[in-house]
C-alpha cells in the first residue's frame, strides 16, 4: 500500500502555501500536511495470518515529527468497516478541541467511507507524545509516535540519534471482537497474547524470532530513546541488559535527569531516556513485561524483546552469533519498584504553581459490579456485570451528538452538569471488605463545569471495591502538576505536608497507586469539553471516565474556535 505519511502539498495550493510558509515560519512555525488512510491490511503474528486495521498499511503507524510551534493538518480517511477517530495524545489543543478526537466527546466518529481533517498547532510542548484511535479498541493497532523537537537546543547534550520505541499489546483474535464479546456479557475481556516492541513480539514467542525488532547502535554513542506505552490494558516494566538509562523527560516535558535500570510506564505515558552504549560489542536484549498490581486478576505474563546490536556485522541469525544478554526485570507485582520510579520525577526548573485553588475536588476511581437485570446475560462474578466509575458515576457516551457539540451549541438532553465534586458517600476507600452496598455505581453522562481560568486541584483516590489496582489517569487537553502520590486513604491534614510544591513534574497521565492516591493541579485555560479517564481501555469501556466542561473566557484568544465544516455528523 502506498504510504501517505510524508509531507504532501496539494498542487493547486503549492505556491500559496510556500508564500505562507515564508511569511509565517518564524512566527508560527512550519505547516505539515499528512494523509492517514485507515483500512484493513494483512499481517502475520504468532504463526497466524490476520487482517487488522492499520494506518497507511503500517504497524505501528507513521511517526510524525514537528517542532514546537508547528501546525499539523492530518486528513483521516476511513476505509475500514468500523467507525474511527484519532486522538493526539497529550497535545494541548488550545481552542481546537474539535481536533482532540475521543469518540462522542469532542466529535462524532468518522464513518466508513468518510473523512475528517484534524487541524491544530503544537505549542509549548517538547518531547514525545503519540497519536492513537479513540474508538472502541481500534487503538490496539492504530497508533504511532508524535515527536516534538525544540526550536533551539536540548537542555542536555545533543544525542547521536533518536529512536522511538513503541510498546504494544497483541491479540490473536480481532480486538474489536474481544471487547464486544466481553461487553455483551459484562465479563472481563480476554488478556492479550503478546506484547510488542515496534510491532514485533520478539524472540520468546512462537514464529516471531526472525522478525524481532533490532536497533543497531555504535560503540560510544549516546542515543535518545523515546518510549511510548501504547498497550491497551497493561502497565509495563522496561529494562536494557547491562545498561543504565538516564530519564530526561516524560509526556513532552523536561525533567531533572535521574539514572535508573528499569522504567515503568502506564498505558498512555511516554518517557525519554539517554543511553550511552559503552559496553562490549555484541547484542543486548531490551525487554518489557507486565506490572500487574491487582491481586488475583488474570494478566498477560509474557515478555517482549528487541535487540540492541553493537557494531556487529553478524546478527543473531548468523552462525557465530551469541545469545543476547538478558536484563533483570522486576517481579510482575513489584509495587515498590514502580513507586520508586514514579516518585523520581521532578520538573527541570523550579515551578511557580498556580494559586489560589478555586476548585478543590475529590474523585474516587475504581471498579464495581452491576446486578444482573432480567433478560441480561451476565458473565461477571456471581452473575453480575463488571463496571467502573469515578465518584460512583459510571460514564456513558452519548450517541446523537458529541458532548462538545452540545456544549458549544447548548443542545439540551445530551449531558447533565451535576457530576459530583466529592464522593456521594464517604467510606474507608482502601479497606479490604468494602460494603457490597457501595459496589454498584450509577450510570450517567455527567460533566463538571469549570470557569475559564479556574485553578483546579483533584485528589484521585483509588478504591478496593472488587479489586484494588493502579490506574493511569489521563486528562485530555491539559497538562497538570503531580503534587504527590501515596498509599491508603488520602489524609488532607497529614498528606498535604508531603506535597512537592517546588518542582513537581508536569504530565498528562498520572498513575494512581494501587490502594492509594495522587493529587494533581492545573489551570482550566482551554475552553471545551475534556475527557478524564483511566487509560486501561478495559476500564474506560466499563465507565471509568468523566468530562470537564470549560467555559469560554474573555475575547477571541480565550474562546473555543467554531466547529470545522467537515466535522463528522452522528
Amino acid at each position: 500500500m502506498e504510504a501517505f505519511s510524508s509531507i504532501v502539498m496539494k498542487p493547486h495550493c503549492l505556491f500559496f502555501l510556500l508564500w505562507l510558509s515564508h511569511l509565517f515560519a518564524h512566527i508560527y512555525g512550519e505547516y505539515h500536511y499528512h494523509e492517514f488512510v485507515v483500512q484493513e491490511s494483512p499481517v502475520k503474528r504468532l504463526c497466524k495470518a490476520h487482517n487488522r486495521i492499520f494506518v497507511n498499511g503500517q504497524f505501528p503507524g507513521p511517526t510524525l515529527e514537528v517542532t514546537d510551534g508547528d501546525t499539523l493538518e492530518v486528513k483521516v480517511t476511513n476505509k475500514a468497516i468500523y467507525n474511527v477517530t484519532i486522538h493526539w495524545h497529550g497535545v494541548r489543543q488550545f481552542r481546537t478541541a474539535w481536533a482532540d478526537g475521543p469518540e462522542f466527546v469532542t466529535q462524532c466518529p468518522i464513518r466508513p467511507g468518510e473523512s475528517y481533517t484534524y487541524r491544530f498547532t503544537v505549542l509549548g510542548q517538547i518531547g514525545t507524545l503519540w497519536w492513537h484511535a479513540h474508538s472502541s479498541w481500534l487503538r490496539a493497532t492504530v497508533y504511532g509516535a508524535l515527536i516534538i523537537h525544540p526550536k533551539g537546543d536540548y537542555p542536555f547534550k545533543k544525542p547521536d540519534r533518536e529512536i522511538p520505541i513503541l510498546l504494544g499489546e497483541w491479540w490473536d483474535r480481532n480486538p474489536i471482537d474481544v471487547v464486544r464479546n466481553a461487553t455483551r456479557f459484562g465479563a472481563a475481556p480476554d488478556t492479550s497474547d503478546a506484547f510488542t516492541i515496534n510491532g514485533q513480539p520478539g524472540d520468546f514467542y512462537n514464529c516471531s524470532s526472525k522478525d524481532t525488532t533490532v536497533f543497531p547502535v555504535k560503540s560510544g554513542e549516546t542515543n535518545l530513546l523515546r518510549f511510548i506505552n501504547a498497550a491497551l490494558n497493561t502497565e509495563l516494566f522496561v529494562a536494557i541488559a547491562k545498561h543504565k538509562m538516564t530519564v530526561v523527560g516524560a509526556d513532552a516535558s523536561y525533567d531533572k535527569p535521574f539514572e535508573t535500570s528499569v522504567l515503568m510506564l502506564g498505558p498512555g505515558q511516554t518517557t525519554d531516556v539517554l543511553v550511552t552504549f559503552d559496553k562490549n560489542k555484541g547484542s543486548y536484549y531490551l525487554a518489557a513485561q507486565a506490572y500487574s498490581s491487582a491481586q488475583g486478576v488474570p494478566f498477560d505474563n509474557t515478555t517482549t524483546t528487541a535487540i540492541i546490536d553493537y557494531d556487529t556485522e553478524t546478527t543473531k541469525w548468523g552462525k557465530n552469533s551469541k545469545s543476547p544478554a538478558f536484563p533483570k526485570l522486576p517481579a510482575f507485582n513489584d509495587t515498590p519498584t514502580a513507586t520508586k520510579f514514579a516518585e523520581s520525577f521532578r520538573s527541570l526548573e523550579t515551578v511557580k504553581l498556580p494559586e489560589p485553588v478555586n476548585e478543590n475536588l475529590f474523585f474516587t476511581v475504581g471498579l464495581g459490579l452491576f446486578n444482573c437485570q432480567p433478560g441480561q446475560k451476565c458473565g461477571g462474578p456471581n452473575g453480575t456485570r463488571f463496571t467502573a466509575s469515578i465518584n460512583n458515576v459510571s460514564f456513558l457516551l452519548p450517541s446523537n451528538f458529541s458532548i462538545l457539540q452540545a456544549h458549544y451549541h447548548r443542545i439540551p438532553g445530551v449531558f447533565t452538569t451535576d457530576f459530583p465534586a466529592v464522593p456521594p458517600v464517604q467510606f474507608d476507600y482502601t479497606a479490604q471488605n468494602v460494603s457490597r452496598s457501595l459496589w454498584q455505581p450509577v450510570p450517567g453522562t455527567k460533566v463538571y463545569k469549570l470557569k475559564y481560568g479556574s485553578v483546579v486541584q483533584v485528589v484521585l483516590q483509588g478504591t478496593s471495591i472488587f479489586a484494588a489496582e493502579s490506574h493511569p489517569i489521563h486528562l485530555h487537553g491539559n497538562d497538570f502538576y503531580i503534587l504527590g502520590q501515596g498509599f491508603g486513604n488520602f489524609n488532607p491534614h497529614k498528606d498535604t505536608k508531603k506535597f512537592n510544591l517546588v518542582d513537581p513534574p508536569l504530565r498528562n497521565t498520572v498513575t494512581v497507586p494501587v490502594n492509594g492516591w495522587a493529587v494533581i493541579r492545573w489551570v482550566a485555560d482551554n475552553p471545551g469539553a475534556w475527557l478524564m479517564h483511566c487509560h486501561l481501555d478495559v476500564h474506560i469501556t466499563w465507565g471509568l471516565a468523566m468530562v470537564f466542561s470549560v467555559e469560554d473566557g474573555i475575547g477571541e484568544l480565550e474562546t473555543l474556535e467554531p466547529p470545522p465544516n467537515d466535522l463528522p455528523l452522528c
